[in-house]
């Protein structure tokens, strides 16, 4: 009788059959679901933004000549696996309206609702952000100190330098030490109209009933 074993077809079959699906098992790796950011353009008084929102939610509003607007943009689509197309959307229409009406003096802050694309602890700085008043301005050592992160004033300010949502989630507002303007995605020109603009409502208007 021969040494080797030789197995019948049927046997021969259900080895082959458990052999590739066993290999397919191993190296199959599942598709990333893709996303759709739909973007719009908006001219604002001091420069150009990129609006874009996924389904419901905003997760762009970036200036256009900002030398990281291209790194936010390819980060916005490596996180979230997303094309882009340019149309309208409810959300855009709503952020664009908002815009309107801050930049025309009628509005405090924002309500359209917002996507965050970061780290962990950058989406904590973005969400410290939204608690800095229209017309005041906080030092980026004090963002720190107020995120319970002293120490971290350069991890903080880089956080502050990757908001894709400008204006939404206000970093205008952040400024450096002694005063100073410090950096921005829109320009330091942008920064000073934004700053200036929103001093002079705050003082014009001593918050009126008609900002909300």
């Amino acid at each position: 009788m021969s040494a080797w074993y030789t197995p019948a077809p049927a046997e021969s079959s259900y080895f082959l059959t458990f052999f590739l699906v066993t290999v397919w098992e191993i190296c199959y790796i599942p598709p990333m679901s893709t996303s759709v950011i739909t973007t719009r353009m908006y001219q604002a008084p001091c420069g150009k933004l990129l609006l874009g929102c996924i389904a419901d939610r905003l997760c762009l509003c970036d200036w256009t000549e900002s030398k990281h607007h291209s790194r936010i943009m390819a980060r916005l689509q490596h996180t979230v696996n997303a094309s882009f197309v340019e149309a309208n959307t409810p959300v855009l229409q709503q952020a664009i309206e908002e815009l309107n009406a801050y930049f025309s003096g009628k509005r405090l802050s924002f309500q359209t609702p917002l996507l965050f694309t970061g780290t962990e602890f950058q989406q904590r700085v973005w969400r410290q952000l939204l608690h800095i008043p229209y017309g005041s301005s906080l030092s980026y050592g004090a963002l720190a100190l107020a995120l319970g992160a002293p120490s971290a004033t350069r991890a903080v300010a880089n956080a502050v330098g990757a908001n894709a949502l400008s204006l939404f989630v206000p970093c205008h507002r952040v400024i450096g030490s002694h005063g100073r303007s410090g950096g921005y995605a829109g320009g330091s020109a942008a920064k000073s109209y934004l700053l200036t603009m929103e001093q002079q409502q705050t003082q014009q208007a001593h918050f009126s009933p008609l900002f909300t």
